[in-house]
């Protein structure tokens, strides 16, 4: 897992996908935070946080469409499906290195909370954590969306848009069910649904019932990702 894990990252950086992706996740929270705390001279993390979700939405699909597309494109999947190694340390391997860049632009947030604990002297600590912990759960779980999709196709652009597609769906799918008048589908519509469930979070509700449902997105792709490598080793 190791060596792929590098791999990865050396890709990610000798490319401009990084970049690009940090660029845009530096400028746009920037604007949330400097918009929303500084302008407006709160402590209240709970709006920047929730407008980076559009911002990861959108554009962690540029992370995950080479992940294994062109792996395919390229027929290097071929070394790496016949060597004898194990096909979940692939996976896992691809996955924690995209989930890296991404953490990477997580850390911005650091020198917000420390800017604004500078300037009021007090933080609602339980909100900024909670903040914290639903931004990575959710990233994470796209980033393993994004995998699986990947591994579905040798064409990035349309891992990308697929990708983009299922996670518009799961922010939607709330919106959706709203409208929807047969309760059993209902339900299970609502419990599908990531925006409601990270708004927990940015509210500081640590709810652990979201944490395992993440959580388990995150087990259940990265599951099919290993099992479309499995099909394509022996068939």
């Amino acid at each position: 897992m190791g060596a792929i894990y590098k791999r990865e990252m050396k890709a990610f950086f000798t490319s401009p996908i990084a970049y690009i992706y940090l660029a845009i996740f530096y400028v746009i929270s920037a604007f949330y935070f400097v918009g929303n705390n500084i302008m407006g001279a709160t402590t209240d993390m709970s709006y920047a946080f929730l407008g980076i979700f559009m911002i990861i939405m959108l554009f962690i699909p540029l992370l995950t469409m080479r992940l294994m597309s062109d792996e395919k494109k390229q027929k290097t999947d071929q070394g790496l499906l016949t060597a004898p190694v194990n096909l979940a340390e692939i996976v896992l391997g691809k996955f924690f290195a995209a989930a890296t860049v991404f953490l990477i632009g997580m850390a911005i947030y650091i020198p917000y909370v420390l800017v604004l604990y500078s300037l009021a002297g007090t933080l609602p600590w339980a909100t900024v954590i909670g903040n914290f912990v639903g931004l990575l759960l959710v990233g994470t779980s796209f980033i393993s969306i994004g995998l699986f999709v990947s591994s579905l196709t040798e064409i990035q652009i349309v891992a990308a848009i697929i990708s983009l597609l299922i996670n518009f769906l799961l922010y939607m799918i709330d919106v959706f069910a709203s409208s929807v008048t047969i309760a059993p589908l209902k339900k299970v519509m609502v419990a599908v649904g990531f925006y409601n469930r990270y708004t927990e979070f940015t509210q500081g509700i640590l709810n652990i019932t979201s944490v395992v449902f993440f959580i388990s997105v995150i087990f259940i792709f990265n599951f099919l990702t290993v099992r479309v490598l499995e099909r394509r080793r022996w068939s």
